[in-house]
């Protein structure tokens, strides 16, 4: 058996040269179909949040964005009715899953009693912080105003369920200051 000779070219050079060109011809590809995607994606999402503005407020026509100073931290965006019915508000919070770990939206009327809340996404623990999206924790908050009377927290899920009601709170603070706006 000959021993072939070590060569700088073929052992080092030739594999990197191979690995970088492999690299680049994947980013390409990559490039490409985020650019082809990405309006599709935008698109998608853009019209499930104007599905769950609708669901939350059904009153509602169209939405316009509101722009408003002073918004509590958990507020990420608010919309306003066209037709006046009211807003809706995006909520972005802590729960037992960690530090913005749930996605919420609650629905107002003109008048500030809640119409609709919805859970959009979590990380809450299952079976547990996740009762939180379930109707019979949600929809204890229909036709409340901001002293939230005879809302209650889920035995088991305390944590979640606080925070839940605190971002909720949230959004009577948010009512307050794009009322004044409007």
């Amino acid at each position: 058996m000959t021993k072939r000779a070590s060569s700088v070219k073929t052992d080092f050079i030739a594999p990197i040269l191979v690995l970088t060109v492999i690299c680049i011809v994947i980013s390409a590809a990559l490039a490409f179909t985020n650019d082809l995607t990405a309006p599709i994606i935008e698109e998608t999402t853009r019209r499930l949040n104007e599905q769950a503005r609708i669901e939350v407020l059904p009153d509602a026509d169209s939405f316009e964005l509101v722009q408003a100073d002073g918004l509590p931290e958990t507020i990420t965006e608010v919309y306003r009715a066209v037709n006046g019915a009211g807003y809706v508000f995006m909520i972005t919070c802590d729960g037992y899953g960690g530090k913005d770990t749930m996605n919420l939206i609650c629905g107002m009327d003109a008048d500030g009693v809640i119409v609709s809340c919805k859970t959009l996404s979590h990380s809450e623990t299952a079976g547990l912080g996740s009762k939180t999206t379930q109707d019979e924790f949600r929809s204890q908050f229909t036709g409340k105003d901001a002293s939230l009377s005879g809302v209650e927290t889920i035995s088991g899920a305390t944590r979640s369920s606080e925070y839940y009601i605190n971002a909720i709170r949230d959004c009577f603070s948010a009512y307050e200051i794009v009322k004044e706006a409007a």
